[in-house]
């Protein structure tokens, strides 16, 4: 994730991991969101009555035709002993751990 977009993509896949309980791929693998300049960037695979529930709630909405962000993580479980990686379907890359 690079840009104007990394605090928001780290902190979106930090709170689904910490406060939702997901594990690293999934929290990856969520649709994504930006807000920024005024304008509410979702991606496309955001459900339609979700974004239609946003515009009603006065959100200035664009769908992106660009992914926003891209992920590489290892998750290290030190109680277990074991790391869990996690690559991007948006992007080219993989996630590696020694």
């Amino acid at each position: 994730m690079g840009g104007q977009y990394q605090a928001t993509g780290h902190a979106q896949i930090l709170t689904s991991v910490i406060d939702r309980g997901l594990d690293i791929q999934a929290a990856s693998d969520l649709p994504r969101s930006f807000a920024f300049d005024g304008k509410l960037q979702l991606e496309p695979t955001i459900a339609e009555a979700t974004v239609a529930d946003l515009k009603a709630r006065g959100h200035d909405v664009t769908i992106v035709d660009e992914p926003l962000g891209g992920c590489q993580a290892i998750y290290v479980d030190h109680q277990r002993g074991v790391m869990f990686g996690a690559t991007d379907h948006r992007k080219d890359g993989l996630a590696l751990a020694l």
